[in-house]
């Protein structure tokens, strides 16, 4: 007996690479939590970063993936010191009033 084979949307695989690219979770456990392969997942992972067939200018993909992680390692970063200043302009506005 044949299984049937599971189709899923774009947008639940671009959550499911989220998952381990922003919200720095394992291949291997995101898969487990979410019911999918791990190898389904990280071929997901290198469609969606662009690492797909397309092996033309394989030194320039490794580049830009590069500055891609720096760019959002520093915009979590940057998206952190926000909440920080945030709930540092509450505490001040609670203490004045």
């Amino acid at each position: 007996m044949k299984r049937k084979r599971k189709k899923y949307t774009q947008e639940f695989k671009e959550e499911a690479v989220k998952l381990i690219t922003e919200q720095g979770y394992k291949i291997t456990e995101a898969a487990r939590n979410l019911g999918v392969d791990g190898n389904m997942l990280g071929r997901w992972k290198r469609e969606i970063e662009g690492g797909g067939d397309d092996v033309s200018g394989l030194q320039g993909g490794t580049a830009m993936q590069a500055e891609l992680n720096r760019l959002r390692k520093e915009n979590k970063r940057l998206k952190m010191e926000r909440e920080i200043l945030k709930k540092a302009a509450v505490f001040f506005a609670k203490e004045t009033s």
